[in-house]
């Protein structure tokens, strides 16, 4: 594992464990077992490395969505696979996920706003696919897209405060239920 993955793993469980703002720089790269210095190298702040821990996640599933989006399966298809990516995809980096959601308020107003427009970006991707089966006459165009869109990732975004990994429902299972409630909620009756 190279020095900057060490880190951003080392990172990612103490922030999970601890949260970010009890975690010293010190902790982290004992934790990783490299110097401050191999650390200050690879990442200006204890911030930088937060906004790593969660840029890796999204540009992993915005390469995911972008696939999904471009293929030529049906709409209603492809939304729910983006859905049951974005969970699952989710829980397997849930220290991460977690990490960011109860962090993102920490970190400077500059990275802040970078992270946000990231993360919109992927939003609107996403809301593109509800837009898309509006126009083909496939979903509700009843409720706008972005309420659905908001309505979907605010529910996403609290798995954190209740899902359990070790828990009786399988990062697979959880996705296929929010894929399907969300399908339902849109789908033409």
């Amino acid at each position: 594992m190279t020095v900057p993955e060490r880190l951003i793993d080392a990172a990612t469980r103490l922030f999970a464990d601890k949260g970010f703002d009890r975690v010293a720089v010190q902790e982290i790269v004992q934790s990783a077992g490299v110097t401050k210095g191999a650390m200050y190298h690879y990442f200006g702040s204890k911030d930088d490395l937060l906004h790593e821990i969660y840029g890796r996640v999204l540009r992993m599933q915005t390469e995911r969505l972008e696939k999904v989006s471009a293929d030529s399966a049906p709409i209603a298809d492809r939304l729910h696979a983006a859905a049951t990516d974005v969970i699952v995809t989710s829980v397997e980096n849930f220290d991460a996920a977690k990490v960011f959601f109860r962090s993102i308020d920490s970190l400077a107003e500059e990275t802040r706003r970078e992270v946000r427009a990231e993360r919109r970006r992927y939003h609107e991707k996403f809301r593109s696919l509800i837009e898309e089966g509006q126009s083909a006459g496939v979903f509700r165009a009843d409720v706008p897209a972005d309420l659905t869109t908001h309505y979907f990732f605010g529910s996403v975004h609290h798995l954190g405060t209740w899902y359990r990994t070790d828990g009786p429902v399988s990062a697979r299972q959880l996705a296929d239920y929010y894929a399907d409630l969300l399908l339902a909620s849109v789908t033409k009756a």
